[in-house]
């Protein structure tokens, strides 16, 4: 089993998508699993709902458990299967049940704002 780590986002993290500011937490999980690049865990309470739409795709990993998977609609494009979420996690990693959508930082772009992270979801971002 790869080493999974997860810890406190420092400062303010945000999503954007055309346009639309999807999420901004203070309370961001960053999760480390082995060598792969950390993903952003948003509490649901900071994720603007209205923007995700469940699909049908699902996927299995055998040290987080059981995905699902959010397009992410906004007026001028729809971004699928961007952002999934761990309804029933493991226990080696149940801090991420709350933590329910995450977005990742693969086929997309973060910056630094004076605000904190940004996460940029551009047409090519698609999980």
């Amino acid at each position: 089993m790869p080493k999974i780590t997860i810890r406190k986002a420092t400062g303010t993290w945000s999503v954007r998508a055309g346009g639309a500011v999807i999420g901004e937490s203070r309370d961001a999980l960053e999760l480390t699993e082995g060598e792969n690049t950390p993903v952003i865990y948003f509490p649901r309470a900071d994720i603007a709902m209205a923007f995700l739409d469940e699909g049908d795709r699902t996927s299995h990993c055998p040290h987080k458990g059981d995905a699902r998977y959010y397009s992410i609609v906004t007026k001028s494009k729809t971004l699928e299967n961007a952002a999934w979420s761990y309804e029933d996690p493991k226990p080696d990693v149940a801090e991420i049940r709350i933590m329910s959508h995450s977005m990742s930082a693969t086929g997309s772009r973060w910056s630094r704002s004076d605000r904190g992270r940004v996460m940029r979801l551009d047409e090519a971002t698609e999980f």
